[in-house]
């Protein structure tokens, strides 16, 4: 009896301690939610100032120059002056070609040339001989002209033969046509000689041939066109190379920029001039300055290999993504960029 007695008084005892905790319990889970719904609110507003303000995107990457270095004349490699990754400046020796048939070639050049100065030598010789012609061949019909005149007075006076008065008038006609024949003769080798020194025009071509051989000679030892990191380079000596073939890339450190895609419902704020925070994904914790050179002209997808055809089949609204090229503005030597790499640019807007 005495047990159930003291259960009797314990129990109110019990439910008057529940009480309290249980109120406890709900201040603090009503002290939970509004800490969330403050924090809700206070992102939600900082994430409208932010966007009010600034234009973001993690759909960016670096680019930069690059240059396919080729060949320009046909020939085996004899030397390789770089490697793979290797940075080089503008000038700097890449590989030398078999220069032996382009020496050749440079002496066949200027022997046609030391020949075709001899051949215009020879028809300047030959427009002077013409000349010389036909003023003997004038010379002569100045003389039979006179002669025919003479004759025909003394077939007039009864003292020539009629016969002989025409052997004079036959070879009169003779020398005149001697002396177009002549004439003709300076006409041609006139022709034939043309511009007379270095304007003529065999020696201009024989020249032309001459600097050619020395470029393709030249061209024999290649020479980096930029500065920059050789890239995709597997070159050896005793490949063979053709013309306009690419062999390597040399990928350019004098400028860098991102080609970030924003949202088309993004770039109406977005505008050339406009300051840019770059984060490379390399270097988290050393952001880059930037600045908008440009917003293409189209969407990505406008310009790939099979752009959309969104006039058949069923069509499905997706927001399009438009390159902005950001141009990065330190380039620190310290954390060097790298082509195709990822990152984030973040947009001031005006």
């Amino acid at each position: 009896m005495d047990d159930v007695a003291e259960r009797t008084h314990s129990e109110p005892r019990v439910a008057a301690a529940a009480k309290p905790r249980a109120s406890r319990r709900k201040i603090v889970r009503l002290g939970i939610a509004g800490v969330v719904v403050v924090a809700a609110i206070v992102a939600g507003v900082a994430w409208w100032l932010h966007s009010r303000h600034y234009a973001s995107t993690d759909n960016a990457y670096v680019n930069a120059n690059t240059v396919d270095v080729a060949a320009q004349v046909t020939g085996q490699v004899v030397a390789v002056y770089v490697r793979d990754q290797q940075a080089v400046d503008a000038g700097d020796p890449l590989f030398d070609i078999d220069p032996r048939n382009y020496d050749a070639a440079l002496a066949k050049a200027e022997a046609q040339l030391a020949l075709a100065r001899q051949s215009e030598q020879q028809q300047q010789a030959a427009v002077s001989v013409a000349r010389a012609q036909l003023a003997q061949r004038e010379a002569e019909e100045v003389n039979a002209r006179h002669n025919e005149t003479r004759t025909q007075q003394l077939v007039a006076s009864g003292f020539y033969s009629k016969q002989g008065g025409e052997a004079a008038r036959t070879a009169a006609l003779t020398a005149s046509a001697a002396v177009q024949a002549a004439q003709a003769a300076v006409v041609q080798a006139q022709s034939a000689l043309g511009e007379t020194g270095e304007a003529n025009a065999s020696v201009r071509a024989a020249e032309a041939a001459v600097e050619q051989a020395k470029l393709d000679l030249e061209h024999t030892k290649v020479r980096a066109p930029t500065s920059g990191t050789v890239a995709n380079f597997s070159l050896r000596p005793g490949n063979t190379v053709m013309p306009g073939t690419p062999l390597f890339s040399i990928v350019g450190n004098t400028e860098y920029w991102v080609d970030a895609n924003f949202k088309e419902t993004e770039l109406a704020r977005i505008r050339p001039g406009e300051a840019v925070t770059i984060e490379v994904d390399m270097y988290p914790k050393h952001p880059f300055r930037g600045v908008v050179e440009s917003v293409s002209a189209g969407s990505g997808s406008a310009f790939s290999l099979l752009p959309p055809q969104n006039a058949t089949g069923n069509w499905v609204k997706v927001t399009q993504r438009v390159p902005v090229r950001v141009r990065v503005v330190e380039n620190d030597p310290q954390f060097p960029l790298r082509i195709g790499t990822t990152a984030t640019v973040r947009v001031a807007l005006d």
